[in-house]
């Protein structure tokens, strides 16, 4: 162990770098200020100075979820905090590793109301996974330390790291490495052995099994794992929103996205299994559908390392708590003995329904009588000319929906988009921080004009720090899917949806050449592919591409909010036959 006298700021530098920090997203203001000193002369640190917090916040996303590294963000008191608050609420819904660290004002006006005061250590704390008010130096370094263990360790997510601004001007004997104290954090990680043994006994036993893979799956770095149990018992896969493409998804397989806007094949296999084989999933309502009709017949086995979730939503039948490659190595191991001892899941009659609807209801659109853009081609086209080594960040709504669906996704962690929260402005930022996580790969934000107004500014972050990420603003003027709905349960009435786009205010294109990025616009079909190519051709600087689509495009299949999975439908009052193959 070393010592070292230093300031709290200091030790706060030097226990990011300890840790192996390489970048921080953020602002300074009058509390985090001490920081900004030596971080200045910190050789190992990288600060991208982001134009507003919560940019700060997403760029720490898409940077943990591209290296799978905690992503690190940093704003002051009061206002700077609680910036943070939208985004540490979406790290915290989708199991993001992060760490906010915040300035305070000193220790000795806490709770007086003093200027750009605001408790955000309690404000979070149902936010986040743990958090720390830090008011004395000493207490710095191992704080970060622990702060960093828990934000990456069992079921991921973030933590806040408050510091008085006192303690980052006290004089204190810096130490490292540091002893966690951390009494009662024991995450679980390896599975109970019955549990497996009993989880790969029904997966034999049963005839219309299905595999349902979250989130988890991905976090865990188990996609090699999972195509082998899938292989190995010849199972359907559905995998979620924050699961694409932990199975290729042309993959024999994959049945693909279940749930609100899922494949009617996914949405069936669900509908109709007798087993659900639940991986680091967490029976999301946007899955499930109104729960008492969701998978009516089958029996759970619910794998997830955090036992909070298990029987959370759905009673679990085989509870199995542990990490999913755990898990899954053990399950694969388990089911091969079944084999072994003749013992072996015949699928044909589940398989002759599944294939029945994927060929039957594969997913397609519309393209508009009236010549307008399709955004589903826009889409499709910017997925075929990027390919499966890029990565995709999507926003929220029918655009987020439409990235999903059409983009194949052939490898883990191609696509960023935020699954729990829902935060419109996630994608520019996100992006962001996946381009400063992978510089050398293609990285496009699938972005809305609603969602892409909210935090657009960080185009300026990207044009200056040289950051040249690809923005395709799907443009219908609206807020695409608040207008969908509005269309199909609130009787067309179009109340402040429209964003007056027609008038192009703003004008994006213009727009992104104000903030130093090369703006293009695309309107026509024929021009699709051409433009797409272009914003491929520049590497130098950021792009932003204003496609005009059809404002009335809408993201079919759907199951209506409060039904339940049965009641899906392909079209506007055009449902499936499900006995179809039969």
């Amino acid at each position: 162990m070393t010592t070292e006298q230093m300031t709290g700021a200091q030790a706060l530098v030097r226990a990011l770098e300890n840790v192996g920090v390489d970048t921080v997203f953020g602002i300074p203001g009058g509390a985090i200020l001490p920081a900004y000193d030596p971080l200045f002369d910190s050789a190992k640190l990288r600060h991208i100075l982001v134009r507003h917090e919560q940019g700060a916040g997403h760029a720490a996303q898409g940077y943990a979820m591209v290296t799978g590294r905690v992503g690190v963000c940093m704003a002051t008191s009061g206002p700077g905090a609680t910036n943070l608050v939208t985004a540490i609420s979406d790290a915290y819904m989708d199991s993001v590793p992060m760490v906010a660290i915040t300035g305070q004002v000193a220790s000795s006006l806490i709770g007086t109301d003093g200027f750009q005061e605001a408790d955000i250590a309690g404000i979070t704390m149902p936010i986040t996974k743990h958090n720390f008010l830090v008011t004395k130096a000493a207490d710095i370094g191992r704080t970060i330390a622990e702060a960093f263990h828990i934000a990456s360790t069992g079921r991921p997510g973030p933590v806040l790291v408050d510091i008085a601004k006192d303690a980052l001007q006290a004089t204190v004997d810096f130490e490292w490495p540091v002893p966690l104290q951390l009494p009662g954090y024991r995450p679980v990680t390896r599975p109970h052995s019955k549990q497996v043994r009993e989880a790969a006994r029904l997966i034999v036993s049963s005839e219309r099994p299905v595999l349902y893979v979250g989130g988890g799956v991905l976090k865990a770095g188990a996609s090699a794992e999972l195509k082998v149990l899938a292989e190995l018992t010849g199972a359907p896969v559905v995998t979620t929103l924050m699961a694409k493409g932990t199975l290729p998804d042309s993959h024999p397989l994959h049945m693909g996205m279940p749930g609100m806007h899922g494949a009617v094949g996914a949405v069936g296999a669900l509908q109709r299994a007798d087993l659900l084989v639940t991986l680091g999933a967490r029976f999301d309502d946007r899955v499930t559908g109104k729960l008492d009709g969701f998978a009516p017949g089958a029996k759970v086995v619910h794998a997830d390392i955090d036992p909070a979730e298990i029987s959370k939503n759905r009673h679990a039948d085989v509870p199995i708590v542990g990490d999913a490659r755990e898990v899954i190595a053990d399950l694969i191991v388990a089911v091969q003995n079944e084999h072994e001892a003749g013992r072996k899941g015949d699928y044909t009659d589940w398989w002759r329904q599944l294939d029945a609807w994927r060929d039957t209801y594969p997913l397609g659109y519309d393209t508009p009588d009236d010549g307008s853009l399709s955004p589903q081609y826009v889409i499709e086209r910017i997925g075929k000319a990027a390919g499966p080594d890029a990565y995709y960040v999507a926003g929220v709504g029918q655009h987020q929906m439409w990235a999903a669906q059409f983009i194949k996704y052939e490898r883990p962690g191609a696509f960023l988009n935020s699954g729990g929260a829902g935060t419109m402005g996630y994608a520019v930022p996100a992006a962001m921080g996946a381009k400063v996580a992978a510089p050398d790969a293609t990285v496009w934000a699938i972005d809305g004009d609603g969602c892409f107004q909210m935090t657009n500014q960080e185009l300026a972050t990207c044009a200056i720090e040289g950051i040249p990420v690809k923005i395709a603003v799907i443009n219908n003027g609206n807020l695409g899917m608040v207008r969908q709905w509005q269309t199909l349960f609130y009787n067309e009435r179009y109340s402040n949806t429209n964003l007056h786009a027609a008038k192009r205010i703003p004008d994006f294109v213009k727009l992104a050449e104000a903030y130093g990025c090369v703006g293009l616009r695309c309107e026509k079909a024929e021009d699709v592919d051409e433009v797409i190519a272009k914003a491929m051709e520049i590497n130098d600087a950021p792009v932003v591409i204003d496609f005009i689509v059809h404002k009335d495009a809408m993201v079919w299949p759907m199951v209506a909010a409060g039904t339940t999975n049965d009641d899906i439908k392909i079209a506007r009052d055009l449902a499936p036959e499900w006995e179809n193959g039969d």
